[in-house]
């Protein structure tokens, strides 16, 4: 055999190595965990979904549920890439950089130089179809709730929209307590059973976010201002513990793209990144 030809098969033979190996190594799957805040399902599924299909080699897998548990969950041990909040409040009591008045705890476990802002909502007043006791408004809302009239479903104090709730009824001077003893209020653990309470009208009226009205079909009657509640912004921030956090940080980015914006948009979130 000539020697051009015997380096021909040498050289074909390391290409078909280095080939074989490029595609072993393309082969490697990268799983991301994405804690995120109940509200966000409908979004992140379908932006996860976008995702995956064009990076092949990336899995997402999405726990969603109220911000309180999440961080509960991550303060356990539980495992988890990234993590979306509903409020700053969970965010904070995770971030080592975060006041000590509310990380009280000294926790540590947002990943240095990866958090920011993503996303604003609207805290929302919705109603079932046809709206059956006619609420309104905030103010039509409070009348009944002081006449005991109306009924109303909102989220425990663990969660931020049952915090967001808290404040506004803080704002119109109202005694959340006596409400409560009066039975004109029903709770629950996330934002999406505030949302089903409504939309089978199991209830009059329930405070939600304007994406997860949106979502479900559901009539926004009112939505609360700044000076009711202050404003609805959801941090978001690579977890500390991530094995994947350079994947981790290429999905941050792409929520952040005109395409993902549009989906956030389209049910009533704000991007803000």
């Amino acid at each position: 055999m000539k020697k051009r030809n015997l380096l021909m098969l040498i050289l074909a033979g390391f290409i078909s190595l280095s080939l074989s190996a490029c595609g072993e190594k393309s082969a490697e799957k990268t799983e991301l965990t994405v804690f995120a805040a109940a509200s966000m399902t409908e979004t992140l599924t379908e932006l996860g979904s976008k995702y995956m299909e064009a990076n092949e080699n990336v899995t997402i897998v999405f726990n969603f549920d109220s911000s309180g548990t999440l961080k509960t969950q991550i303060q356990e041990g539980a495992d988890a890439d990234i993590f979306i909040s509903a409020g700053q409040k969970q965010m904070n009591q995770l971030d080592i950089t975060a006041s000590a008045e509310v990380n009280a705890d000294g926790s540590d476990f947002v990943l240095e130089g990866t958090r920011f802002d993503i996303l604003e909502n609207k805290v929302a007043l919705a109603v079932p179809k046809g709206n059956p006791a006619g609420i309104n408004s905030y103010d039509a809302l409070i009348a009944g709730l002081k006449n005991g009239s109306a009924m109303l479903a909102m989220g425990n104090s663990d969660v931020p929209v049952g915090q967001y709730t808290q404040k506004i009824l803080w704002h119109y001077e109202l005694s959340e307590e006596n409400l409560a003893s009066a039975g004109v209020i029903t709770y629950c653990s996330n934002v999406k059973e505030v949302t089903t309470q409504v939309s089978e009208a199991a209830v009059d009226c329930g405070i939600i976010y304007q994406t997860d009205a949106f979502s479900a079909g559901l009539t926004v009657v009112d939505t609360a201002d700044a000076g009711m509640c202050g404003q609805v912004i959801y941090p978001a921030a690579v977890m500390k513990s991530s094995k994947n956090a350079d994947a981790a940080k290429a999905f941050l980015e792409y929520l952040t793209t005109a395409e993902a914006d549009a989906v956030f948009e389209n049910v009533g979130f704000t991007p803000m990144a």
